[in-house]
This record gives structure tokens, C-alpha cells and sequence, in this order.
């Protein structure tokens, strides 16, 4: 289901558009791959594109840097990276609102496609890109990384496989001071919090048990006019307890949690991303560490996708439909916040 990291017998060939946080974490990424090339980048910052100036992650070993900028052909124009006809692959790194006009175009160039979560801004735009997708015959993937994430593909399993007997209660936390910037501090284009951050969380819950029946949201905003800090109870089946917290409303100087708590029938696993050992394991009266692959859930979701791209595969990981679905499940939990009452997901 994860595929290793392969040698293809011709390098994909791959630009990537956009040099914030999240262009140059997949950079990092594709220098650690076998049987891909980026061969241009598109930023209508010269600076970043010179790499004169660079973004910072916000959790260790993210956006690191290193990459050689003299290497690959450089744009401006986005549009004129997607009309490179040397080009296999487009990867989507741009603000959450340009994703839908940008990757309409890559699909209309012909060109496979990875782009960056949300989706898209709205529920209603994502689904047309989906449609576009579908309909393309190429592979378009979205980057939901935690789908990827080493400690969350062993719970994954954990559930799956009940080896720790059912699961009674699951908690995720991922919180965080505001990111600062033009974009994040613009409610109306990146949707708060609710939909930059705590989608990671909310498309989690929608990956192990399907779509919600229901949500039950509380939260406030802060530094936006949109949602800042959500916290949702979700209602799943076979499961007393799913609930998840997001925000990035803490102080400036808190640094980023990113944690979840399983409770299960006879052991309970407790992820804490800022842990000497990230997952550790209570039962039988011990708390072991778990050892977790290194790797992080970015590297291994471009192998993924470029997995796919060799073999002509669609991804089902994550398709372009569950991305706009996670969309969906915001928008329920922002109307629940909103209106002070559970929202139906049918």
C-alpha cells in the first residue's frame, strides 16, 4: 500500500510551482527520490526563485533547503512553467486559492498533476477540479501528508488489524502560534485555521472511518475573521470517542504541537511530535517506545505519486475526491461552530 522509493527507468521530469514552506519541503523531498528530475520552478518572487530568500518550516527537518537553483529552468509566470513541454508533472505549492485555477491548467496542458492541500478554497471549487481529473486520464493527486505519516500509518494499522483489541477513544491535537504573512493573516483566502490546519486531522478521521455521520464543533476566531481554533467531536460508527483539536491562535514563540491519544481495549498509543520518542505505547503495565520509519509523510507521499505516474495508476491512498470531501467535512464543522449545533453529514 506505501510503496519503497524506486529507480524508474526514466527520471519523471517535474516542476514545481511555488517557493514558500510547502514548495521547497517537497524540493527536499524530491532530492532524496530515485527516477525524478526537477527540471524548472515557477515564483513570481526572483528572489526565492534565485533562492536568495527562503521560507522556514514549522516542525523539524521541513524545508530544509540545499537545492541547487542553478540546475533547473525558472519562471515567473507559472503559466509558463505549465507550457514547458519538457515537463511530465506539475506539483501545485501555491496558495489555497489558486489551486483549482492552476491545476485546471496543468490537466489542460496534459500534464500529471500533485497539488498541495486544502484542495481547494470551497468544496464547490474542488469538485471542479475533481471533475477535471477524472476526466483528464491523468494521474492528479493531492499532497495529505498524514495519509503518509509514519506514526499515523501505524495507527492505521492498529485499528485495522484490532492487534490491541477495539479502539474506545481517539484524540487529535495539532496546534500552533499563527504562521504571520499576508496570506495566513487573510481569513478570506486561507480559511483559518480550520481549513489550512486542522483539515490534516479532519481528512485523518474521514481515512479510517469514512465520512462522519455527524459533527459537533466549538471554536472562536482570532487572528482571522474565519475559524482559528476548532474543536469537533465526530460521529463515526463502532467508536464512543473521535475528536480532534486544531488551531494556530496560540501565543507567537508556542511552539507546534502535533499529537493524538488511542485509547484502545488494552493498550493505549500516545503520538506527541515534540517527544523524545514520538509514539510510545502504555500496556501491561509498561510504556514502551514504538519504533516509526524516519522518513516523513511528505517524501513518502511524492514517492506515491510518482509510483503512480510510472505505472499509469490512479492514486486511492488519497484520490482528488477525498480531498474535496475533507473540504466538505470543514465546512460542516465551521457551520457547527457557527450555529451552536451538531451538522448532519448525511
Amino acid at each position: 500500500m506505501y510503496p519503497d522509493t524506486e529507480s524508474y527507468e526514466m527520471a519523471i521530469k517535474v516542476g514545481v510551482v511555488g517557493l514558500g514552506m510547502m514548495g521547497l519541503t517537497h524540493l527536499d523531498a524530491y532530492a532524496k527520490l530515485e527516477g525524478v528530475e526537477v527540471v524548472a520552478l515557477a515564483d513570481r518572487d526572483e528572489d526565492r526563485l534565485n533562492g536568495k530568500t527562503q521560507a522556514g518550516g514549522n516542525i523539524e527537518g521541513q524545508a530544509e533547503g540545499g537545492f541547487d537553483y542553478n540546475s533547473v529552468r525558472k519562471y515567473t509566470d507559472a503559466m509558463d512553467l505549465i507550457a514547458d513541454p519538457d515537463i511530465d508533472a506539475v506539483d501545485i505549492c501555491l496558495p489555497t486559492p489558486a489551486h483549482v485555477l492552476f491545476g485546471l491548467k496543468v490537466l489542460e496542458a496534459g500534464k500529471h498533476l500533485l497539488t498541495e492541500k486544502p484542495l481547494a478554497r470551497t468544496y464547490a471549487d474542488g469538485m471542479k477540479l475533481v471533475e477535471a481529473a477524472e476526466a483528464s486520464g491523468k494521474i492528479a493527486m493531492p499532497a495529505m501528508c498524514m495519509r503518509f505519516w509514519p506514526g499515523w500509518i501505524w495507527l492505521k494499522d492498529a485499528i485495522e488489524d484490532k492487534r490491541f483489541g477495539k479502539l474506545l477513544g481517539l484524540t487529535f491535537r495539532r496546534t500552533a502560534s499563527h504562521p504571520q504573512g499576508p496570506f495566513y493573516a487573510d481569513g478570506a483566502q486561507n480559511g483559518g485555521a480550520a481549513l489550512d490546519l486542522h483539515i490534516h486531522d479532519s481528512d485523518f478521521v474521514q481515512f479510517l472511518f469514512g465520512m462522519p455521520k455527524s459533527v459537533s464543533s466549538v471554536g472562536y476566531s482570532s487572528v482571522t475573521e474565519e475559524v482559528d481554533h476548532i474543536l469537533t467531536r465526530y460521529e463515526v460508527d463502532g467508536v464512543p470517542l473521535v475528536q480532534a483539536e486544531g488551531s494556530w491562535a496560540m501565543a507567537q514563540g508556542y511552539s507546534f504541537c502535533m499529537q493524538y491519544t488511542a485509547n484502545f481495549e488494552n493498550a493505549t498509543a500516545v503520538f506527541d511530535s515534540s517527544a523524545e520518542h514520538a509514539l510510545t505505547l502504555a500496556q501491561n503495565g509498561e510504556n514502551e517506545p514504538v519504533e516509526l520509519d524516519e522518513a516523513m509523510g511528505y517524501e513518502k507521499e511524492i514517492a506515491y505519486f510518482l509510483d503512480c505516474v510510472k505505472n499509469n495508476l490512479q492514486p486511492e491512498i488519497v484520490t482528488m475526491r477525498d480531498a474535496a470531501e475533507a473540504v466538505r467535512l470543514i465546512e460542516a464543522e465551521v457551520q457547527s461552530v457557527r450555529s451552536g449545533t451538531p451538522v448532519s453529514l448525511g
